[in-house]
């Protein structure tokens, strides 16, 4: 009998709290492009959410989209805690993570949403990434040595060189800089790029690493390095709070005084 009263009772509460809100309807002005129709010209699409019923994140509307609106919807994502970089893309006019914009709870207003600036697209929100990638893999980015410990344990760092590392490591290559900066849009062939330039930097002044003499030699040259302008989009852009135009500086003050 007690049972009954309660269950009645936890009922009745429920019913007199429930509160049916009006929708807030915003609207989501999506980049599409398929390339398996090229001569098609890329549209915004529009798309519309109720805010009351997503989550508060841009890619959580973008995943409500694709679910319930439209599977065709093309875009990456992976970890959805900012770590992994994977949904890099143009929003609201800001190169960032989709993962930890927040969307604008003013439903008077448009989000655009595009894929990164000044990139080939492969299909929708998602860029092409190759070139990027291949500069990355062009500056080595791992540990070079020409001797180890005797005693055949790991290399050891003081505290006060492992501190300097803080700043670069925690660059996850999304890529949101350099696609943010103009002299990688005209240079992307041979420019290294804010990202890139920021990982050379972080071996450079690694205590551990031995090849610096070589990493250098790499960046000695009209093109690499020196089309960076001190624009300072990429800092400005850097969804995790790096400074990739102070790691550029410090290469070309390290370069100038050898």
């Amino acid at each position: 009998m007690m049972y009954k009263s309660l269950v009645g009772l936890v009922t009745k509460r429920g019913l007199a709290s429930g509160v049916e809100h009006t929708a807030r309807m915003k609207s989501f002005k999506i980049y599409r492009w398929n390339p398996d129709t090229p001569s098609v010209k890329p549209v915004l699409q529009n798309y519309q959410v109720d805010l009351n019923d997503c989550g508060p994140m841009v890619l959580d509307a973008l995943i409500k989209i694709k679910n319930e609106q439209d599977g065709t919807l093309t875009f990456r994502r992976s970890c959805r805690e900012g770590i992994c970089g994977s949904c890099a893309m143009n929003i609201g006019g800001s190169n960032t993570l989709a993962c930890l914009c927040k969307i604008d709870q003013d439903n008077t207003k448009d989000l655009k949403i595009y894929p990164l600036p000044h990139m080939y697209v492969v299909k929708d929100l998602v860029p092409d990434l190759t070139n990027f990638y291949k500069q990355y893999k062009s500056i080595q980015p791992y540990l070079q040595r020409k001797s180890f410990p005797e005693d055949g344990k790991e290399v050891l760092q003081s505290i006060e060189d492992r501190k300097k590392l803080d700043g670069l490591y925690e660059c996850i290559l999304c890529a949101c800089c350099s696609t943010s900066c103009p002299s990688y849009w005209w240079n992307q062939e041979e420019y290294l790029g804010p990202a890139v330039l920021m990982q050379a930097y972080r071996w450079l002044i690694d205590s551990r690493d031995q090849a610096s003499h070589i990493r250098k030699e790499m960046l000695e040259n009209s093109m690499s390095l020196y089309r960076c302008h001190t624009i300072m989009n990429c800092t400005k852009t850097c969804p995790k709070g790096l400074n990739p135009g102070k790691a550029i500086a410090e290469i070309k003050k390290s370069l100038a005084f050898e």
